[in-house]
């Protein structure tokens, strides 16, 4: 338990530096809880003088300026209380700001592998909901719990100035409400690291199943998935239990400790007025009445704002994880040639997904600079790694990728991957304009530039016929448009950002015939002077590729152009062409 408790304060300090830049709005929250304590402090010691040397003697003037000054003192305090709200706010969305961006930044800089690994739900989690959690701390927890803290030492500091007796009393009910409050802070912790464990499930899920709604509809899965939701709804709504019985026994316990802390005060005080102790008035018994609520109210208050600590704090662990994650690709290159001609090598490559499967052993391949290779095999075979591992979206095992002669790791990334273009099977597109898609916010292409290319490929007809044109929404993944339109943007897409490479991944295997012959034009015009890598499904395709590439498990078959490949008897690309050739002829 020391441990955790250990962890929860490197962790505390870690998020305190996050404030550290703005130290001024801290100070002035400072002085504003400090402030709020003392004036509290005042408004019921007049309390007590009005009692004692106004009300008793029946003197109605001097209780209108003792009153007047009350009210004084009360707008004073008010006006404090709001600063301190309106600051802890400020600072808590400053810090969560900061943090937010860091976090981001942290997570697409991560490579491929670490998202095979993380569930998106998760870590949409992770930078909206916690985020939140964590602007909570400020807001609502840290700086409320220290303004609470101060006003009971202030407190306690003036009860027994006052009267060494009266004090006696409330520190004989005192420890019970300590270690009640100490038993809920424990429990609640444990119930919040529950719930954030849900609420996370909870999200993965509904992403999931939302992404994959197509497939749930169409096999009819409606009913499995609900009896599936039900269960982690459950899991979720137990965990909120947990919090809400915490809640339902330590409130009353503090309610009733505060409920006889005033009925003994009363019957003792009311004993020693005028009696044995002179010292003790009805003002004074008055005055411990209320700084009794004073100090067992922020412990109540302290206990609900430990919960919402609580929930921070486990958020932030959360949080700090991501950033502490170091899975992503070393980027230390700092070559920047002026012109990549495009020759490619593959030298001894070695990769694996994992420690048991190995994907490449000392494979190599030559690409020279403007040759249109084609590359084919079946799934597994090793086609899509190839490319992942040339953009560096996973780091090989050993060997080398050159470029030009270069290692790829000599190269920054952002350049490197400035010099590749790619097409996929599955084009990703914003929820955003046409234009946007195309130029993804790069304000250095203008329109003017993107309409003459989209009409150089041919593209432009069929983006006109859309209602706004070039401005058309084309919604969340782009469900506006068809598969073959997306392919067309992402051709685009490829040809406007003018790379040395062009990779094409798959990427006319679902369109219908008179998309792809507007995809061929397309093709046609973007290969230019450019180092082409095709991988297809469809080899009518790849027919006048210089070379074609025949992969099976990460190793190199065949390799030649189609009339050679065609040559080899039991050939694999002999038997993959006749294989689609009569798949073909039986749809026709």
């Amino acid at each position: 338990m020391s441990d955790h408790k250990s962890f929860n304060v490197k962790l505390f300090r870690r998020l305190l530096k996050y404030v550290y830049p703005y130290k001024i709005n801290f100070i002035f929250l400072l002085i504003a809880a400090i402030s709020i304590s003392v004036f509290s402090i005042i408004n019921q010691y007049l309390l007590k003088i009005a009692v004692d040397n106004y009300i008793t003697p029946k003197d109605y003037e001097g209780l209108i300026f003792i009153i007047s000054l009350m009210l004084g003192v009360l707008l004073f305090q008010v006006s404090f209380q709001f600063l301190f709200v309106f600051l802890a706010n400020i600072l808590g969305q400053k810090v969560v700001y900061d943090i937010r961006i860091k976090l981001f930044s942290r997570i697409i800089s991560f490579k491929m592998s670490y998202y095979d690994k993380s569930s998106v739900g998760r870590l949409v989690t992770r930078s909206v909901n916690d985020m939140e959690t964590i602007a909570s701390i400020f807001s609502q927890g840290l700086f409320m719990i220290v303004s609470d803290l101060l006003l009971m030492f202030c407190v306690l500091v003036v009860m027994l100035f006052l009267s060494v007796k009266l004090s006696l009393i409330v520190f004989l009910i005192l420890p019970f409400i300590l270690i009640a409050t100490r038993l809920f802070q424990r429990a609640m912790k444990t119930a919040f690291n529950q719930v954030r464990n849900e609420v996370a499930n909870l999200n993965s899920f509904v992403q999931e199943r939302i992404s994959g709604m197509k497939e749930i509809q169409i096999f009819n899965r409606e009913r499995i998935e609900k009896s599936k939701f039900i269960k982690i709804n459950q899991k979720h709504k137990n965990a909120w239990l947990k919090t809400v019985w915490y809640n339902s026994i330590f409130f009353p316990i503090a309610e009733i400790s505060t409920s006889i802390t005033i009925g003994l005060l009363v019957w003792y005080g009311g004993g020693l007025v005028g009696f044995s102790d002179n010292s003790i008035t009805i003002g004074t018994i008055f005055l411990f009445i209320q700084l009794s609520q004073m100090l067992f109210r922020p412990l109540r208050q302290i206990a609900d704002k430990f919960n919402t600590l609580q929930m921070g704090m486990v958020a932030a662990n959360r949080i700090f994880k991501i950033l502490d994650t170091n899975d992503f690709i070393t980027d230390n290159g700092s070559l920047k040639p002026k012109k990549i001609n495009g020759n490619v090598v593959f030298k001894n490559v070695d990769f694996s997904y994992d420690s048991k499967n190995s994907v490449f052993k000392k494979f190599n391949l030559k690409i020279k600079s403007g040759d249109k290779i084609a590359i084919v095999g079946s799934t597994g075979s090793g086609k899509t790694t190839l490319i992942n591992l040339l953009l560096r979206f996973y780091e090989i095992n050993g060997g080398d990728i050159l470029i030009d002669g270069k290692s790829i790791r000599e190269l920054p990334i952002k350049f490197l991957r400035s010099q590749i273009s790619l097409v996929t099977q599955n084009i990703f597109l914003f929820a955003d304009s046409i234009y946007n898609n195309i130029v993804l916010f790069n304000t250095s292409i203008t329109k003017e530039q993107v309409v003459s290319a989209a009409k150089e490929i041919g593209v432009d007809n069929f983006v006109k016929k859309l209602p706004g044109s070039y401005d058309y929404n084309v919604k969340e993944r782009g469900v506006m448009l068809s598969e073959g339109q997306k392919q067309l943007i992402s051709f685009l897409r490829a040809y406007i950002s003018d790379s040395s490479i062009l990779i094409l991944d798959e990427a006319t295997s679902s369109i219908d015939t008179k998309t792809e012959k507007l995809i061929q034009f397309a093709i046609s015009k973007i290969i230019q002077n450019k180092t082409s890598i095709i991988i297809a499904h469809r080899l009518s395709t790849i027919l006048n590729s210089d070379k074609i590439i025949v992969l099976d498990n990460g190793e190199i078959m065949e390799m030649g152009s189609h009339d050679d490949l065609m040559k080899i008897k039991e050939g694999h690309y002999k038997k993959l062409f006749e294989l689609q050739y009569q798949k073909v002829e039986l749809v026709s």
